[in-house]
């Protein structure tokens, strides 16, 4: 899991990065989306998507290789390790993987049933392929529950296009820890794509499009997020009893956000940019609650 999440932020930031290159008048009509079937743009996704697929399976299977294979698939009940974060992580990645699957088809013409799917599906199908693989290892094996949430992802996409035809309710990321500028760039990478106890999930809800008679900012969001403390020192640590983490709990927090792709722009980099940007929580005021500690304010939680 914590490859496929590097994974996604890689890709994410090339994106970004070759959009800064090229530079906002030449990539602005480049980025408008299709009114009609682009055959050239449709077969460019398709091949990139198939690349990227193939190429991410193969590295994400690297620790499955060798003497680590188990000929006989079997499946792992991973229920309670991590205090559910790495579920959490799954839901945000197979999301946000749907979404710029279907995104880019969009961007071809393709129609809005295809994009849902063969673009918002492309999340589910890599994740689990992946957990397929790791069924034949002797050190994982195949998590029913981390399917489970690649399926919850998706699905979380895919119905909020059927029921309103725009995304109100996005999963998010954030990432906190004091000595981050410290560490080398490796370390970095690791803490940000490994360190359950730094990371913060997030649902993240426009007020405006569920109260749209209202004078709510467009951009305005109300996020609940989930977060664990102790599972990442104590991970191998666990209780017989129930196959806790010991020690650790969970944190539930509740914090404004803002909807970056609702800012109203002609500009279709900086749409493109905000798009990028809009998989992280903003930095706000927020309450948080553990049974440990009971309910503590922040001025700012990242």
């Amino acid at each position: 899991m914590k490859k496929i999440t590097k994974t996604l932020w890689l890709l994410l930031f090339a994106i970004l990065c070759f959009n800064i290159t090229w530079g906002q008048s030449g990539i602005n009509n480049f980025l408008k989306p299709s009114d009609s079937l682009n055959v050239a743009r449709r077969n460019a996704v398709i091949i990139t998507e198939s690349i990227l697929f193939i190429g991410g399976v193969i590295q994400i299977s690297k620790p499955f290789d060798g003497d680590h294979l188990n000929t006989k698939f079997h499946l792992a009940n991973d229920k309670g390790v991590s205090l559910g974060m790495d579920k959490a992580a799954h839901i945000f990645v197979s999301y946000h993987i749907g979404s710029l699957g279907a995104n880019t088809l969009q961007w071809s013409g393709v129609s809005k049933k295809n994009q849902l799917i063969y673009g918002a599906g492309i999340g589910f199908a890599f994740l689990t392929t992946v957990e397929i693989l790791a069924g034949f290892s002797y050190d994982n094996g195949t998590s029913y529950g981390d399917i489970i949430a690649n399926g919850a992802g998706t699905s979380l996409f895919v119905s909020q296009e059927l029921l309103w035809k725009e995304q109100r309710i996005i999963p998010k990321f954030s990432f906190e820890t004091t000595d981050f500028f410290s560490l080398s760039p490796g370390q970095m990478k690791s803490r940000v794509t490994s360190e359950f106890d730094e990371q913060t999930f997030w649902m993240s809800i426009n007020l405006y499009s569920f109260f749209k008679s209202s004078r709510i900012p467009k951009w305005l969001n109300l996020a609940v997020g989930y977060g664990s403390e102790g599972v990442d020192s104590k991970y191998k640590i666990l209780d017989k009893k129930n196959e806790q983490p010991a020690g650790s709990y969970r944190q539930i927090y509740l914090s404004f956000d803002v909807d970056l792709t609702k800012i109203e722009t002609k500009s279709h980099f900086l749409k493109s940019v905000f798009y990028c940007f809009n998989t992280l929580k903003i930095p706000a005021p927020t309450l948080e609650y553990s049974r440990r500690e009971g309910v503590k304010g922040h001025v700012l939680h990242f």
